[in-house]
């Protein structure tokens, strides 16, 4: 009788050379921690032949159990297998078995075998057993109108003959490939209820970074709004593994001073670097080494190219922006396919509507930033949004919150 198991495929991986085992452990942890937060009836992830299965114990959960395998960063994609042994009889009718079960209720429909085998004591070829696998599948559906074809298949029969073990599958989950949560450090994001920086976050966590969240919220001047919104995004890019924490600050009392300090066509400006300063303090008091904007080239005033350095200008640590050379309709797109966008499209009220001037500046001047800069007393506006974060825990695994410890320069 053949068990039911998730074979997972991963590719960028596998191009790692030297490193290659350090990535594949972590996100072997990654699975292992993924499945712990679920109530499937499955074993832990093994390492076969350069991939990694998990063995399904209720087969009427191998669906939902590949679904969620397939979110985790690394993995390229999930196939619903059937593990039996070498035997060439049961190789042969468990392929039936898997190809009856993915052949359509109705109509004619064509597939074709794929094998492999690393096995190399295995007595036939992979091109032996596609021919006579095949055979023999074809002579079993014939009547029920289906044939087979080489090229564009309606059902891939695939065949796996590993580590004394045979792996059938017709089923192929894609994943969302990069690597691996952790494997390339922590970042802080910039976090808005908005479409775009979900999406940077999201780009960020593919290429193995643990992405620390960081949403400026309006309160006290607007509601909590944007913050219930961008605890919901979390949860959805929570399903990755790949995001910790997020932290909120209440800024619309610090909006609200700048805004009576600066004038008005650089308040945006003062904004965004006002909060760079507090995202960098925030990154290097948790280890993290880099920040992340959802910002576009051009998409609005604050994001032309000098408006840009304007701001990088306020921070030591480098500034990534995913979305840099994106445009709206495939941050767009990305964004559906995640599952933020419909969260993202809600009204709220959030610190982008507050204060904004009618004209802002879109090619700010060096010494013009320089000179309203200096009018803010910058140290205590740091200080008092720093004193003032919320912790919102997500995945401890990457580490609980460190507590900040503000001196009064502002430092951390």
């Amino acid at each position: 009788m053949p068990s039911t198991v998730c074979f997972i495929s991963f590719h960028e991986l596998a191009l790692k050379g030297r490193n290659r085992s350090v990535f594949e452990r972590r996100l072997k942890d990654n699975l292992n921690a993924c499945l712990r937060d679920t109530s499937f009836d499955v074993s832990r992830v093994k390492r076969i032949a350069g991939s990694l299965t998990v063995a399904i114990h209720d087969s009427s959960q191998a669906e939902e159990c590949a679904h969620i395998l397939a979110r985790v960063p690394g993995v390229t994609a999930v196939a619903i297998a059937y593990k039996t042994n070498r035997d060439w009889n049961t190789i042969c009718e468990t392929a039936l078995q898997a190809l009856r079960e993915a052949a359509p209720e109705q109509g004619s429909y064509t597939f074709k075998v794929d094998s492999r085998r690393s096995s190399t004591d295995f007595p036939k070829s992979s091109m032996d057993i596609n021919r006579e696998v095949g055979a023999h599948l074809l002579a079993a559906v014939i009547d029920d109108g289906a044939g087979v074809r080489m090229k564009n298949p309606d059902v891939l029969v695939s065949i796996k003959i590993v580590e004394g073990s045979t792996y059938i599958s017709t089923r192929k989950i894609k994943g969302i490939g990069g690597l691996p949560s952790g494997s390339s450090g922590r970042t802080v994001s910039l976090l808005s209820s908005g479409i775009d920086s979900p999406v940077a976050s999201y780009r960020m966590i593919k290429r193995g970074s643990v992405v620390l969240g960081l949403h400026f919220s309006g309160r006290p001047q607007t509601n909590d709004s944007s913050e219930r919104l961008v605890l919901e995004i979390g949860e959805v890019l929570a399903r990755t593994g790949g995001l910790a924490r997020i932290y909120v600050i209440p800024f619309g009392d610090i909006q609200r001073e700048v805004a009576a300090t600066v004038e008005p066509s650089l308040r945006v400006i003062m904004y965004r670097r006002l909060m760079l300063v507090i995202a960098e303090k925030l990154a290097c008091s948790q280890g993290a080494k880099a920040l992340i904007t959802g910002e576009s080239l051009g998409q609005v005033a604050s994001q032309t190219l000098d408006n840009i350095v304007a701001t990088n200008e306020a921070v030591e640590m480098p500034v990534l922006r995913p979305l840099i050379g994106s445009d709206k309709d495939e941050i767009i797109n990305e964004a559906r396919h995640i599952g933020s966008f419909d969260l993202s499209i809600q009204d709220a009220e959030d610190c982008c509507t507050l204060f904004m001037p009618r004209s802002p500046e879109t090619h700010a001047r060096p010494k013009q930033v320089a000179a309203s800069w200096n009018l803010l007393d910058v140290d205590d506006l740091v200080l008092r949004a720093l004193e003032s974060i919320e912790v919102h825990e997500f995945n401890p695994r990457f580490g609980v919150h460190k507590p900040l410890r503000v001196i009064e320069d502002g430092s951390v």
